[in-house]
């Protein structure tokens, strides 16, 4: 089963997750863990969801299980974001010249000329 990438950003606890990741090359569960105030259990299942939302690789390792970011992934997440975000900046800039002009209009009429 797959989980929305962002359905699985959602969560402060998970984001913090793969901010500690970002940082890292790998990282256990049990380092993971240690830097939380919930129990294994609940970060386990913070785990799994990073896992099934392909934010995160594991690679088993001994009786160690090794979590990493997935950065194509990630990429995708920065590809979304940048593309979001042109398109209200093209938005933006065509609001900002829509008042300019309706600025200039009013200025205009205001210091009676006529506005053609």
């Amino acid at each position: 089963m797959t989980i929305d990438v962002f359905s699985a950003l959602s969560d402060p606890t998970r984001r913090s997750i793969v901010e500690m990741l970002s940082s890292t090359e790998h990282l256990t569960a049990s380092e993971i863990y240690e830097n939380f105030q919930v129990s294994p259990q609940a970060i386990s299942k913070h785990l799994k969801i990073l896992r099934e939302s392909n934010i995160v690789h594991v690679e088993k390792k001994a009786q160690q299980r090794l979590y990493s970011i997935n950065a194509d992934t990630l990429r995708q997440v920065e590809d979304w974001v940048r593309n979001v975000s042109h398109r209200w900046s093209r938005r933006l800039d065509a609001l900002d010249s829509v008042l300019k002009s309706e600025r200039k209009r009013k200025e205009h009429a205001e210091s009676g000329g006529n506005f053609e």
